[in-house]
């Protein structure tokens, strides 16, 4: 990827002889005011150009994982690196920590913005809101918070998108199976947790679009929850298909539900010819079923984008910038990006007048046989 047209670079330059100046802000290339941040340099090549390579250049962002063990986390954080380093920014990782001893240390190193894949827990949000006072900005990404802790989060998709994305992969796997898809279906909805918000959202909004676009699709008993079952997703998603011969397809809303799913099921002999199953998860986890046939599609998103476009938006704002619902930024090398109010994920969450609500992810993927090995993560 070009990190700047010459334009754009005389243009920076511009930008910080007029900082250097004393005066604080100018139009930046998405319309709205910025500023210069004013934090420590960066240790890269990028440190020593001429002029800065964006708006954030040499500010100083805290990345903190859901859980450092976990792929996706791994993804999001080599995609965050990458921007970053094109960016200027100086990305902080606390990999070793938990949450709250991670955001403890970005307030002791005084970093310019903090991006958080939140447990949504109430000490967690007890010590966003302590950085939060203390001056620093806060943003999410894949995992959101109460909107009042943080400023914007970067979210995968609306409820809406996603379950329809979910539908619509199973839909092209039963035709791939011949079956006819105006005709009756047979579907089971399988999820890690019960009490989980976004999965319950999910539920709802694909129960929605499949009433709407397949009406003569028939849903078995209720959702299948790993929660509470002896034996976790692998035991959830065995007596599913157990308690329900016969049926045609499995939307998993999870990871851990996705593969619990095809795990039971290969344990059972079935293959891809016997039942669809689908969902959401990282493509290094899905290959040995892809391989012995159990799975032929499922799909998620850019984690590292997602990470990468939270981290931009926090050292942007910390930089004096404001942006209202309805404005739009531009994401250098990614594109731009609409603020949305925060409703759109949770219909009882208020948004502030001004650096509050949602930013969507431009673009998800649907992993096959022909792309999935070329994703490393």
């Amino acid at each position: 990827m070009k990190r700047a047209l010459p334009f754009l670079m005389v243009f920076c330059l511009m930008l910080s002889l007029c900082a250097c100046g004393g005066k604080t802000e100018q139009p930046d290339d998405s319309g709205n005011s910025a500023a210069n941040g004013g934090a420590d340099t960066v240790n890269s090549d990028a440190a020593s150009a001429a002029a800065p390579l964006s708006p954030v250049d040499g500010m100083r962002v805290a990345l903190i994982p859901g859980a450092a063990d976990d792929p996706l986390y791994a993804a999001a954080k080599s995609g965050a690196q990458s921007y970053a380093a094109q960016w200027g920014l100086e990305l902080r990782c606390a990999d070793e920590l938990g949450q709250t001893a991670a955001i403890q240390q970005a307030m002791d190193e005084g970093v310019s913005a903090i991006c958080v894949a939140s447990d949504d827990v109430p000490a967690l949000r007890d010590k966003l809101r302590e950085a939060t006072d203390a001056g620093i900005c806060v943003c999410t990404w894949g995992a959101d918070t109460a909107s009042d802790v943080r400023a914007l989060a970067v979210s995968e998709g609306t409820a809406s998108v996603l379950s329809s994305m979910l539908v619509e992969m199973g839909v092209t796997s039963l035709r791939e199976r011949e079956k006819d898809v105006s005709e009756e279906i047979l579907y089971i909805w399988n999820a890690s947790q019960e009490d989980n918000a976004e999965t319950k959202a999910w539920y709802a909004a694909a129960k929605e679009y499949i009433r709407d676009n397949y009406p003569a699709w028939v849903e078995y008993d209720g959702p299948y929850y790993a929660d509470g079952e002896s034996g976790g997703a692998v035991a959830a998603g065995q007596r599913a298909l157990e308690e329900c011969p016969g049926v045609d397809l499995v939307l998993c809303g999870d990871p851990a539900a996705l593969t619990g799913m095809c795990h039971a099921a290969m344990d059972m002999g079935m293959t891809a010819a016997d039942v669809t199953i689908t969902g959401f998860c990282q493509p290094s986890s899905m290959l040995a079923y892809l391989s012995a046939g159990v799975c032929t599609r499922w799909g998620l998103w850019d984690c590292g984008m997602q990470s990468a476009m939270s981290c931009y938006l926090a050292a942007w704002l910390a930089a004096g910038n404001e942006v209202h619902v309805g404005e739009v930024v531009n994401i250098p090398l990614i594109g731009s990006v609409e603020l949305l109010a925060n409703s759109i994920l949770d219909p009882e969450a208020e948004t502030r007048p001004v650096n509050s609500g949602v930013v969507m992810l431009p673009e998800r993927v649907v992993f096959t046989a022909e792309n999935a090995r070329d994703y490393h993560f």
